[in-house]
């Protein structure tokens, strides 16, 4: 059986560093769908009153760049991000872009997961059809917004737990 949206994204417990902050870097493709995985996500990280930064890039294909480049440029700031997460949503058309742009998106956020000292948590929606997208945005699947960011805390937690 499927775990709940509510079991996903319970964070409760979970203490950070008052210094915690995630940064957000979203979309303009599919707006309509990526704006809801916004609210979703920020809805959390304010729930447990954590800082975050939005930025917004043209497509999913720049999400890892804007990324690696807020990191290069803010790693040694005492404001540093210590969690990312990439919303975006990529639906199937009639071409094989579909593919090429999913499998970008994903290797970039994997690499940047193995290269910097921090997590870039994958809300990047890769569906068939803007119903499917929309089920995952608040809809039957839960919502995906949420969850990236409470997937954030837990990793930023999981860090945490490495320096004690």
């Amino acid at each position: 059986m499927a775990q709940s949206n509510i079991e996903l994204t319970n964070t409760s417990g979970i203490r950070l560093n008052k210094d915690a902050c995630v940064v957000i870097v979203k979309t303009e493709w599919n707006s309509n769908v990526v704006n809801k995985l916004e609210e979703g996500c920020i809805r959390i990280l304010v729930q447990n009153k954590i800082c975050y930064k939005l930025f917004e890039v043209p497509g999913a294909i720049e999400i890892p760049f804007a990324i690696k480049s807020f990191w290069d440029n803010n790693q040694y700031k005492q404001d540093k991000p210590t969690a990312f997460i990439a919303l975006g949503c990529i639906i199937r058309g009639d071409t094989p872009h579909f593919e090429y742009v999913s499998n970008f998106v994903s290797q970039g956020i994997l690499q940047l997961n193995m290269q910097l000292p921090i997590p870039t948590v994958f809300g990047v929606l890769t569906v068939n059809n803007e119903q499917q997208a929309d089920e995952r945005a608040g809809g039957l699947h839960g919502h995906k917004g949420e969850e990236a960011a409470a997937t954030a805390i837990k990793m930023m937690a999981l860090l945490q737990s490495f320096k004690i």
